[in-house]
């Protein structure tokens, strides 16, 4: 299963300068304590961890958890160094994972 991901951050930026990352992705992240229409619990689905790379590194990671709403979004900043591919990864219940990539040029 894949989600859409909204993925907003420049394409391009200035050696040093600090660049804001917002990253969203739909997704029900069902609790697994809501009753359903049948009166069961609906399964439990969550995204339990988000990452972004840049140019290989880790800028950026969080833990999601139940209580987070729907559609999580996030957003950070990180410092623009070298043109290189930001790598955003979701990870889930389910077997889920998914990847975007974004690249940003970084000029002197």
């Amino acid at each position: 299963m894949t989600a859409r991901a909204l993925i907003h951050m420049p394409a391009n930026a200035k050696a040093g300068e600090i660049v804001e990352i917002r990253a969203l992705i739909a997704h029900p992240m069902e609790s697994g304590y809501r009753p359903g229409a049948d009166g069961k619990p609906v399964p439990q689905d969550v995204i339990r961890s988000f990452t972004c790379t840049y140019a290989g590194e880790q800028v950026f990671a969080a833990e999601l958890h139940p209580a987070i709403a729907a559609n999580p979004y996030l957003a950070f900043f990180t410092r623009a160094t070298v043109t290189g591919t930001l790598e955003f990864t979701w990870r889930g219940d389910n077997g889920f994972a998914q990847t975007e990539r974004k690249t940003l040029t970084v000029t002197p």
